[in-house]
C-alpha cells in the first residue's frame, strides 16, 4: 500500500512534466505565443516603469551583475523591516524586533532561496514581516534562480544569440509562473482548511480549563509560494508537520507536487530549447533514477524500524514513527523528505533529526549532490554541468575533442565547472571542520558522538545547497551559527551561479560544429548511464568520508 501511494504521486508528476515544461518554454522562449495575450497587458506597464522598453539582450557579466544588484537591494530593504518590525503595522501579537545576527541570517537565507530558519515563525515575525519580507523574497529568490537557469540554457543551446535580459526574465517568472501557480495552490489549500487570515492568535480553553494561545495567520498564501518556489520556510516552527500548514494526506500530496513539478519540468523545457526533446528526457530520466535510488533507501530504512527499538521487542509494524505524523505514516513522510531535499525546498513534514541513521543519508546525500531535480533552476544547471563534464571525460577516453550540443568543450569551460563542483564540498566540509574544532561550534551540538557530527554536517550541507531543512536537535540560534551559515548560504548560492553563467557566455561565443559520425551522442541511454555514474563517483569521492563519520558510523554503533 505504501509503495502504491508513492507510485501514484510519481506517475502524476511524470504526466505533468510535458505540459508544464512546454508552458515554461513558451514563457521564456521570447517567441510570440498565447502567454503574451494572457499576461502581456500586466507586464507592459511594469516594463515601462523600470525603463525596459527595448529589452536588449545582455552579456553574461551584465546578467550576473543585474541579478546580484537586485538581490542586494532586496536584502537591504528586508533587513531594515525585520529590525523595525516592532514599530510597523500588522503586528497584533506585539512581536519585538529581530536580533542583529539572526536578522542577517534570515535575510540571507530567504534571498538565497535557502529559507533556513533559526527562529520560530509564529513567535519571531509579525504578519507584516511574514508578507513583506518572507513571502516577498520567496517569490524573488525563486524568480532569480529560474531566470539564471533559463539564461544558462539559452547560452548552451542558441546559435550566436544572447542569453537574454535578466529583468525581462525576472518579471516574466513572477507574472507568468509564480503568481498564477501560487494563486491556484492557495485556493486549493484554503479549500482544504489551511488558514488564511490576518486575525491575531485564537484563545482556546483546554480540557484542564486553562487558556491557550493558538497562532494563525496568512498560512495558505505562504504555503503555496513556499513550495512552488522551493523555499521551504514554514509559517510555524515545525513547518509542514503542523496541522495548520499541512492538515491531511491530500494537502501533503499537493505540497509535494507543488515543490517538485516545476523543477521536474525544466529538463523538458531544456530539450525544447535544444530542439531535441530526447536531450531533456535523458536529463529527466537520470534525475529520476537517482531520486528513486535514494527514495528506496529512506523508505526501506524507516519501514524497518529503529534497530535499538527492535532489539527491545517493541512492535515495529508501522516502522520507525519517531518524529513523524501519524496522518502521513512512513510512505508520505519518506516521499516528502526525499522530494524536499531533492528539490532543495527544505520544507519538512517529519523531523529529519529523528530519521534512522541510514534513512538520514538520503536527505543529506541529495543535498550534497544538489543536482537531482534541485531548486528553481539549480538542479537543471548543476546536472547540465555534470553532463558537460561527462562529455569531457568520455572525450578524453577516446582521444577526441569533446563536444556538447554542437560546441567544443575546452579548458575554459572545464575550469569554470571545476570551480562550481569544488566550491560546494569545500564550503560544506571546511565549515563542518571549523564547527567541530571550536567551542562555539560544539556548543550547539545536543547529541554528542556520531549523531552530533551528522547534525553539524547536515546544517552546513543544507545551507550550501540552499535547502534550509535541518537536524533540528542543533542549537543553532547563536551568533556563531547565524553568521557561519549565512556566509555559507551566500557562497553556496552565488559562486556556482556566476560560474555557470560564465560557462554559458563562453559557449555562446563558440562556433557551431556540425554533427559527424564521430560525435558522442548525449540523447541516448548510454549517456544517461555515464551521467549517473559521473554524478555518483564525484559525489562519493568528495562526501563519502563525511557520511562514514556521521550516519554510517551511527548505524554501525546501534545496529
Amino acid at each position: 500500500m505504501g509503495i502504491l501511494q508513492i507510485a501514484v504521486v510519481i506517475v502524476i508528476l511524470v504526466l505533468l512534466v510535458k505540459p508544464v515544461g512546454t508552458y515554461l518554454y513558451n514563457v521564456f522562449s521570447n517567441e510570440a505565443n498565447r502567454t503574451d495575450k494572457w499576461f502581456g497587458f500586466i507586464e507592459k506597464p511594469i516594463f515601462a516603469m523600470i525603463g525596459l522598453k527595448e529589452r536588449k539582450g545582455m552579456t553574461w557579466k551584465t546578467y550576473a551583475l543585474s541579478f546580484i544588484v537586485t538581490n542586494i537591494v532586496l536584502v537591504a530593504i528586508s533587513y531594515m523591516i525585520l529590525r523595525m518590525q516592532k514599530y510597523l503595522p500588522l503586528n497584533p501579537n506585539g512581536i519585538d524586533n529581530m536580533e542583529e545576527t539572526l536578522t542577517f541570517n534570515t535575510v540571507i537565507s530567504f534571498m538565497t532561496n535557502t529559507n533556513l530558519q533559526h527562529y520560530s515563525g509564529e513567535s519571531g515575525l509579525s504578519y507584516f514581516s511574514q508578507m513583506a519580507v518572507i513571502m516577498m523574497m520567496m517569490f524573488t529568490s525563486a524568480a532569480t534562480g529560474f531566470s539564471v537557469a533559463i539564461a544558462f540554457v539559452r547560452g548552451i543551446t542558441s546559435k550566436g544569440e544572447t542569453i537574454g535580459n535578466f529583468f525581462e526574465d525576472f518579471v516574466k517568472a513572477h507574472i507568468r509562473v509564480f503568481f498564477p501557480f501560487a494563486f491556484v495552490v492557495t485556493l486549493l489549500l484554503v479549500a482544504l482548511q489551511v488558514p488564511l487570515t490576518l486575525q491575531p492568535t485564537i484563545t482556546a480553553t483546554t480540557l484542564e480549563g486553562t487558556e491557550q494561545q493558538i497562532a494563525i495567520g496568512p498560512v495558505a498564501a505562504l504555503e503555496s509560494i513556499k513550495h512552488i518556489g522551493t523555499n521551504g520556510g514554514g509559517f510555524f516552527g515545525v513547518n509542514s508537520a503542523h496541522p495548520f500548514e499541512n492538515p491531511n494526506p491530500l494537502t501533503n500530496v499537493i505540497e509535494i507536487l507543488s515543490m517538485w513539478v516545476l523543477s521536474a519540468a525544466l529538463p523538458y523545457t531544456y530539450g525544447l530549447f535544444a530542439k531535441n526533446r530526447k536531450q531533456g528526457w535523458v536529463i529527466f530520466s537520470s534525475m529520476m533514477i537517482l531520486f528513486i535510488m535514494f527514495l528506496s533507501l529512506i523508505y526501506a530504512a524507516e519501514s524497518s524500524g529503529n534497530p535499538v527499538m527492535n532489539r527491545l521487542g517493541i512492535d515495529a509494524a508501522q516502522g520507525s514513527m519517531e518524529g513523524k505524523e501519524v496522518r502521513f505514516g512512513i510512505p508520505q513522510s519518506a516521499l516528502f523528505a526525499t522530494v524536499t531535499t531533492a528539490a532543495t525546498t527544505g520544507s519538512v513534514n517529519t523531523m529529519h533529526d529523528t530519521l534512522t541513521p541510514l534513512g538520514g543519508i538520503t536527505p543529506m546525500a541529495l543535498m550534497m549532490l544538489n543536482c537531482v531535480f534541485g531548486g528553481k533552476g539549480v538542479g537543471l544547471v548543476n546536472m547540465l554541468m555534470y553532463a558537460i563534464l561527462a562529455v569531457f571525460l568520455a572525450g578524453l577516453m577516446v582521444g577526441r575533442t569533446p563536444e556538447f550540443l554542437g560546441r567544443k568543450i575546452e579548458a575554459r569551460e572545464i575550469k569554470l565547472i571545476a570551480i562550481a563542483i569544488l566550491a560546494h564540498p569545500l564550503i560544506i566540509l571546511a565549515s563542518t571542520a571549523i564547527a567541530l574544532a571550536t567551542d562555539l561550534g560544539k556548543a550547539g551540538i545536543t547529541n554528542p558522538g556520531f549523531h552530533g557530527i551528522s547534525q553539524v554536517l547536515y546544517e552546513f550541507t543544507s545551507s550550501a545547497a540552499n535547502n534550509g531543512s535541518g537536524f533540528e536537535g542543533l542549537g543553532d540560534n547563536t551568533p556563531f551559527w547565524n553568521i557561519s551559515t549565512g556566509v555559507v548560504m551566500l557562497f553556496g548560492r552565488y559562486i556556482s551561479m556566476i560560474a555557470m553563467l560564465a560557462v554559458a557566455g563562453s559557449m555562446l561565443r563558440k562556433q557551431w560544429v556540425p554533427e559527424t559520425i564521430g560525435t558522442f551522442r548525449t540523447d541516448n541511454r548510454l549517456f544517461a548511464g555515464i551521467l549517473i555514474g559521473t554524478v555518483l563517483i564525484i559525489g562519493a569521492l568528495t562526501f563519502l568520508p563525511g557520511i562514514v563519520l556521521g550516519p554510517i558510523a551511527e548505524h554501525l554503533t546501534i545496529r
